[in-house]
């Protein structure tokens, strides 16, 4: 049990979240990444490269612009490495690009934001995809193989796509899952923890 009287006042009211500071020098921010494959590539180098630089979980996300192609945010998994079961790597790309874009919801004044990530969302990302507007999401590696390495993405079902589907969620899967895979196996070869397995 937490003994509070040990606890400092703003441990309890702030909380401060970063992304390690090489994922900065990754993407090229200038660039128009035009087409699903090169945003895919950056999303899939985001997360290979946590798992080399041993920052964090084998998960790495991307935010663009769908009309400009720009870059809006990117994320890498960082729960171990912060201690905070929320801070996978779409979490962290939603949440920056919303901070950066000074909005809540990614479809405000018509906004068309699509996610990019190399495996399909958990149950709680899923979630967060419903919930920050973007219009679009594109996965590379399936639940099924972050399963086959030990993690569970708790309760994702083929309803849980329909569902976004339904309210206007453009979903494609499975774009350059062999890469995406790849990165999963790596981690687990390198003793990577698996949490929540």
């Amino acid at each position: 049990m937490c003994d509070r009287s040990t606890i400092k006042p703003s441990a309890l009211q702030q909380l401060e979240i970063s992304l390690p500071d090489w994922v900065m020098r990754i993407p090229d921010w200038a660039a128009t990444y035009s087409g699903d494959n090169a945003k895919m590539a950056l999303a899939i180098e985001l997360a290979a490269q946590n798992v080399q630089r041993h920052s964090g979980g084998p998960f790495g996300s991307a935010i663009f612009d769908a009309n400009s192609h720009q870059l809006i945010a990117v994320g890498v998994n960082q729960v171990m490495a912060a201690k905070n079961s929320c801070l996978h790597g779409e979490m962290m790309a939603i949440m920056l690009a919303q901070r950066r874009l000074d909005t809540f919801c990614l479809s405000a004044e018509d906004g068309q934001y699509e996610l990019f990530t190399s495996c399909e969302p958990c149950a709680m990302c899923l979630g967060a995809v419903l919930w920050s507007g973007v219009k679009r999401l594109v996965c590379a590696a399936t639940g099924e193989d972050a399963r086959a390495i030990g993690f569970d993405e708790g309760p994702v079902f083929e309803a849980s796509y329909a569902y976004l589907k339904n309210t206007g969620v453009d979903i494609v899967r499975e774009l350059q899952r062999d890469k995406a895979r790849q990165v999963l196996d790596d981690y687990l070869a390198k003793g990577g923890t698996i949490y929540n397995g």
